[in-house]
């Protein structure tokens, strides 16, 4: 799955607020679940339109780019 497969910034959709590519859920609302720790089972269960995949990559590739050395 590629990043484009992942995110999209559109600004017809809340006003160009990263989401989940086909949902209307913020990337951003991802992250504000697990700091105040709920689970990754708890989000998915809240937005049942953001797959497992989908999540789990998208802490995969933030995590990638917050260890790079570049």
């Amino acid at each position: 799955m590629k990043s484009d497969d992942l995110i999209t910034v559109d600004p017809e959709i809340l006003g160009g607020t990263p989401v989940f590519k086909g949902t209307r859920v913020p990337v951003e609302t991802l992250f504000d679940y697990l700091e105040e720790n709920y689970t990754l089972e708890e989000f998915l269960a809240c937005f049942p339109s953001v797959t497992r995949e989908m999540a789990c990559r998208v802490l995969e590739r933030s995590e990638a780019a917050l260890l790079s050395k570049s």
